[in-house]
């Protein structure tokens, strides 16, 4: 992206490298907002501020400088509440750039020392001693270790405890399939191992008369709250009795003194970060996702807000740095509120928190539920969110539409929305089939896919003949009809290169189901999944080689490929599988798939992402790998394939994170909800990049794939970072370090777990590389 500036602007920024004068000046660009794929690239001049202010010092400890430790400005003299963070260099100096002239709390926090007296200050040029003192004990130490440490003090139920019977209805088969569950099932939700998670003295307070153990504690807190029917139905799922005894273990041994390794300091790279964040929501809302630019064209939006999707209150969150301001915008729906059901049920038990008040329904609150963003060539925010209530038009099912006739559908929870920054308007979009996750491939007709969650649905919307639809008919349904297509998945077994029906139905267990129950709204499976000519829904037919195979991988996310017609999804099922996607050029019926199982140890792959080579890189959530699947390597994806995933071993790649393990296995206690890889270089770590989200560890995680080096990207405060995605953005190409920048945001469910309790908001994360500790 382009840059202009005025002359005056260009002569204070040179002057500013040489001098202090800028110190209390701010100065104003114009940010030229390239469009994509084709479109015109007429500029949007967007007024930005620069802030010159800066911070700068030493930390002293009792034996010296202190490096690799942290410095804290935190201010709420803005329009929404600014912290911002960096590291000090080998010599323990510091600077904290790009500081509004306003009043801060400076502070310092690290591993083995106490958090520093705050010093409340102003930018200015007098270099700041910060005094910190050595932690007296380790336990003192531990308290701002992240949460994945804590969690590695938990021992999972020993080997001889499985396969279970009695109380996990024959699914616990064994001790991995037991932590695929605990990963999956409540790091799905929010961080484990922070100082709420590891604690139970709030349940013995709220409840002395039924919490005695700590085993008793767990058994009630486990049905508290907004969440509570999930969290119960997740431990009687991985058996009762083994479940509450390890985290009753857990949080007596910590109860008791137990403390968990030593993090080691931010090192090298890891000292050039700067951190910034922003207040965003309130002080219950459930901000699931950010998007700040076009993933394909990361110069889109350049300078430009950050929208991030609050699903409890279903609103579109807009922070603007321009002015440090945050604000929210309702989603609507198609349907009125009352008859679009809200997943979040009320509460089974009281929060200790809030009572029985229904946070995230309807009333008070708009159902919309968008869930992930995404942004296109042109500015305007994907959504998925519902717009009506489970049932669907009558066009869904209609064997007049070739979709319909060969996949019909006939219920789903939710749908797709369309916000546009420049008329500030929405448009509903019906789908026919449920959408989860948004993604937008760089193809020429910039098609928009969908995975289904809870289904076998690769979906799309063509938002090329969408907008040309609409703007001939002005008829949001006509649009839609001639937009939305999907296919299920469907493997070619008989090898004859095409798929053709009737087919084989290969039947799969139900062990998602009740995880994702209410994230459903109730909806049931789509009716009719085998479609004309097929053997019906759950037919017990014996296997025929003769004929192809309708398979049913519930899809956890989705992402098509740059490079060729592939689109890539990532099932769950234990121990997880990638499904590929060719579409084909007369879909559905050229629609085909492939299925690749992730190979052993890992298990439990949830993100996805295609880099610029075609490599697919999917996280595995709760074995704590970073997981390559390379096409090209295949020897043989000809001929008839295989349904269970068996094609292609020698496809994949594992690096593991090097986090602390669960105690007495070889499993890190990080979680890792997603993963993101930098195709375009944005963070100049070398093209291809990937990055996983640090669910449990305070951080975004990279990797260098040639020496499986990771840079860590922590946040340390507040502590319970919970990252569900991320994205990054070149505001300027020319402007260094300063010009781009990797978002993420706090996504817990939770936002009362963060440091500072009840009454704490959610935060968009910015982080940016300097050259070195010190620049400014």
């Amino acid at each position: 992206m382009q840059t202009s500036r005025s002359r005056i602007t260009s002569a204070l920024v040179s002057v500013a490298l040489l001098c202090l004068i800028a110190l209390l000046t701010t100065f104003s660009t114009n940010a030229q907002q390239t469009k994509g794929k084709g479109q015109d690239k007429a500029a949007k001049a967007n007024s930005r501020i620069s802030y010159p202010g800066y911070i700068g010092g030493v930390v002293q400890g009792e034996k010296g400088p202190e490096a690799g430790v942290w410095v804290i400005a935190e201010t709420k003299d803005l329009q929404t509440g600014m912290i911002k963070t960096v590291v000090t260099d080998d010599q323990g100096r510091f600077v904290l750039p790009d500081l509004p002239a306003v009043n801060y709390k400076v502070w310092s926090r690290g591993y083995g020392i106490v958090d520093s007296t705050p010093i409340e200050m102003k930018p200015t040029t007098t270099q700041v001693t910060i005094k910190v003192a050595t932690a007296k004990t380790p336990q003192e130490a531990a308290k701002v270790y992240p949460g994945d440490y804590w969690l590695s003090l938990l021992a999972p139920p020993p080997p001889s405890a499985f396969p279970q019977t009695a109380q996990a209805a024959a699914r616990m088969v064994d001790q991995d399939h037991w932590i695929d569950q605990l990963k999956k099932g409540c790091n799905f939700c929010h961080q484990l191992g922070n100082p709420l998670t590891r604690d139970v003295q709030h349940v013995f307070a709220a409840k002395p008369d039924l919490a005695k153990t700590h085993a008793d504690a767990w058994e009630w807190r486990l049905g508290v709250g907004v969440r509570g029917t999930n969290m119960y139905g997740t431990m009687s799922g991985m058996g009762k009795d083994v479940t509450l005894k390890a985290l009753a273990d857990w949080t007596e041994a910590i109860e008791k003194g137990a403390v968990p390794p030593v993090p080691p300091r931010p090192t090298g790279i890891e000292r050039n970060i700067v951190s910034t964040q922003w207040d965003v929501g309130d002080d219950h809302s459930f901000m699931h996702d950010e998007i700040s630019t076009d993933k394909n064209h990361p110069d889109v939006n350049g300078s430009g807000p950050v929208y991030a999707v609050n699903a409890g209150h279903g609103a579109l969150v807009i922070l603007d740095q321009a002015d440090n301001n945050q604000y929210s915008i309702d989603i609507p729906t198609r349907d009125s509120k009352d008859k679009v059901p809200s997943r979040f049920p009320a509460p089974n038990r009281p929060s200790f928190f809030w009572g029985n008040e229904h946070l995230w329904a309807n009333p008070p609150y708009n159902p919309a539920d968008p869930h992930n963003p995404m942004m296109d060539s042109k500015g305007r925010v994907w959504l998925t969110s519902k717009i009506r209530g489970n049932q669907e038009p009558a066009w869904c099912s209609d064997p007049s539409n070739k979709y319909a006739e060969w996949f019909p559908r006939r219920n789903s929870a939710r749908q797709a929305s369309v916000y546009d920054p420049k008329t500030k308007k929405f448009s509903l979009i019906e789908t026919c089939y449920a959408t989860h996750h948004v993604v937008i491939d760089n193809d020429p007709d910039e098609t928009v896919y969908f995975n289904e969650l809870s289904g076998p649905v690769f979906g799309w919307i063509d938002s090329k003949v969408y907008d040309q639809t609409m703007a001939a008919t002005n008829d949001e349904s006509k649009a839609e009809q001639a937009a939305v297509g999907w296919c299920e998945q469907t493997v070619d077994t008989n090898g004859d290169g095409k798929i053709t029906r009737p087919w084989n139905v290969i039947g799969r267990g139900a062990d998602l189901a009740a995880l994702y129950g209410t994230d459903t709204a109730g909806a049931a499976p789509a009716a009719g999944r085998a479609g004309k000519d097929g053997k019906g829904k759950g037919a017990a037919a014996p296997f025929d080689p003769k004929l192809d195979s309708l398979v049913s991988f519930s899809l956890y996310s989705v992402m098509p490929s740059p490079v060729d017609d592939s689109v890539w999804g990532v099932a769950e099922d234990f121990p997880g599988y990638l499904i590929r996607l060719q579409r084909g050029d007369n879909p559905p019926v050229t629609c085909k798939t492939q299925v690749f199982k992730v190979p052993s140890p890992g298990y439990d792959p949830r993100g996805i992402d295609v880099d610029s080579k075609g490599v697919v890189w999917t996280g595995l959530a709760a074995t704590s790998h970073l997981a390559a699947f390379d096409v090209r390597k295949c020897k043989n994806l000809t001929g008839a394939m295989h349904v269970d995933g068996s094609d292609c071993p020698e496809g994949w790649t594992l690096y593991q994170t090097n986090g602390p393990k669960l105690k007495g296995t070889n499993v890190p206690a990080d979680f890792h909800y997603f993963n993101w890889t930098d195709s375009h270089n944005i963070m100049q770590m070398g093209q291809d990049t990937p990055f996983l989200t640090g669910s449990n560890s305070d951080s975004l995680i990279g990797l260098d794939p040639a020496t499986r080096k990771w840079t860590y990207f922590r946040i340390p405060y507040p502590l319970g970072f919970y990252a569900r995605g991320m994205d990054g953005r070149i505001d300027d190409a020319n402007a260094g370090w300063k010009g781009r920048a990797l978002y993420s945001n706090y996504g817990t469910h939770f936002v009362w777990h963060i440091e500072g309790g009840k009454g704490t908001k959610g935060k968009v994360v910015k982080f940016q590389i300097r050259p070195n500790p010190l620049a400014r």
